[in-house]
């Protein structure tokens, strides 16, 4: 089992016309040696994948990246309302360059770029 760490920025949008480096989420995860998220190695040892979200201007937020029966998703609380929902994260490849989409508790999706992964 290979955990990494992740990082994810905010790509461009209309907020960010050139995405941002303040804006986005380290995730340490296990992946496969081809890039993809490991979901046997998680099950394994699940209290290990963990997410930091920093935002400029707001306190960093610390939680899990769990699994319900949406999908994927970061939570920082017990409980599913603060859980922000990953788009097919299971079919991801990350590799830098590659995008993944995060949905808010509010339904509004932003698009992450990862730019990193150690």
């Amino acid at each position: 089992m290979t955990y990494r760490t992740i990082r994810l920025e905010i790509a461009r949008n209309p907020d960010f016309p050139r995405g941002s480096s303040e804006h986005g989420y380290e995730l340490h995860a296990p992946l496969t040696a081809d890039g993809h998220l490991d979901a046997e190695a998680w099950r394994s040892a699940r209290l290990t994948a963990t997410v930091r979200r920093f935002w400029h201007g707001q306190p960093d937020r610390t939680g899990e990246l769990i699994h319900t029966r949406q999908g994927w998703a970061f939570s920082y609380e017990p409980g599913e309302a603060d859980d922000e929902r990953l788009f097919r994260l299971d079919r991801h490849l990350f590799r830098p360059g590659e995008y993944v989409t995060v949905t808010e508790p509010s339904g509004d999706s932003h698009t992450f770029r990862v730019t990193s992964i150690r």
